[in-house]
C-alpha cells in the first residue's frame, strides 16, 4: 500500500488514485487522468505526482506512465471536444443571445480569435489548470480539425504530465510537496479569470448607462457584424 508518508495511508482523491495504480498499473493512472479531465476537481496535480511516485516505488515503469497519462489526457479532452461538437455553434449562439451584458458581437470576436489562434490556445491551454479541460469544447463547437487538435492537445498534454510526473519519481515520499506549489499558480490563475471578468461586466454596465436610448418608432441596426464576416473568411482560409 503507497503511502503519503513512512507511516500514513492515503486517503481521499490520492487514496482513491492510488487503488486504480495498485489494482490496473499504468492504465489506472490513465484512466485516473482521463476521469480528471472530465472532472475538472479532480486535481491533476495530485494524480501526476503520485503516479511517478509510484513509478518510483516500482508500482509501474516510468515509461509506462508517462504514456498513460498522456494517453489518459487526450482520451478526456476527446471527450470533451465531442461534447463541444454535439453542443454546436447555433445553441451557443443562443445561449449567449439571452445573456445579460454579453453580446452576440462578443462571441463573434471570440470565434474569429479562436480561428486565428485555436492551435495556440489548445497546445498552451492544456498546461493551464481548469483551462486544461475547458479548452477542448470550444475546439469541438468550432470543429477544428481532429488532426491539428489531437497533435496540439498531446503536445501539450505530454508536457505538462512529464513535468508532474517527473517531479513525483525525484520528490520520493515529498511527492505531495508539487500540490502545494502548483495550488499557488491555480489560485493565480483563477484570480486573473476573476478579475477580468469583473472588470468585463464593469466596463459593459458603464457603456450600456453612457449609450443614448434609441428613438421611439427608430429602425434597430439588423446588420451583420464585420467579426462575423472575417471568421468564415479565416476558417475557409484555414
Amino acid at each position: 500500500m503507497i503511502t503519503a508518508t513512512n507511516s500514513e495511508p492515503l486517503g481521499g482523491i490520492a487514496g482513491w488514485a492510488t487503488d486504480l495504480m495498485e489494482k490496473l498499473g499504468a492504465p489506472g493512472a490513465g484512466l485516473a487522468i482521463a476521469l480528471e479531465n472530465l472532472f475538472p476537481p479532480l486535481p491533476s496535480e495530485v494524480i501526476l505526482p503520485l503516479a511517478g511516485f509510484t513509478a518510483a516505488q516500482g508500482g509501474m515503469s516510468l515509461a509506462g506512465a508517462l504514456l498513460w497519462t498522456t494517453l489518459g489526457s487526450v482520451v478526456g479532452a476527446l471527450a470533451l471536444y465531442w461534447i463541444g461538437a454535439a453542443i454546436g455553434r447555433d445553441r451557443i449562439r443562443a445561449l449567449v443571445a439571452r445573456l445579460p451584458l454579453v453580446k452576440l458581437e462578443d462571441l463573434d470576436r471570440t470565434e474569429a480569435w479562436f480561428a486565428r489562434h485555436g492551435a495556440k490556445a489548445v497546445f498552451f491551454g492544456r498546461m493551464i489548470p481548469i483551462f486544461r479541460s475547458l479548452i477542448s469544447v470550444p475546439a469541438g463547437v468550432e470543429r477544428m480539425p481532429m488532426t491539428t487538435f489531437l497533435l496540439y492537445t498531446t503536445l501539450g498534454s505530454a508536457l505538462w504530465n512529464t513535468a508532474f510526473v517527473l517531479a513525483g519519481y525525484l520528490l520520493g515520499d515529498n511527492w505531495h510537496v508539487v500540490e502545494q506549489y502548483v495550488g499557488v499558480y491555480s489560485k493565480a490563475v483563477l484570480g486573473v479569470v476573476a478579475l477580468a471578468a469583473v472588470v468585463f461586466l464593469a466596463v459593459r454596465v458603464v457603456r450600456n448607462r453612457r449609450a443614448p436610448r434609441p428613438s421611439p418608432g427608430a429602425r434597430p441596426n439588423v446588420d451583420r457584424p464585420v467579426y462575423r464576416r472575417e471568421f468564415e473568411r479565416d476558417r475557409v482560409n484555414h
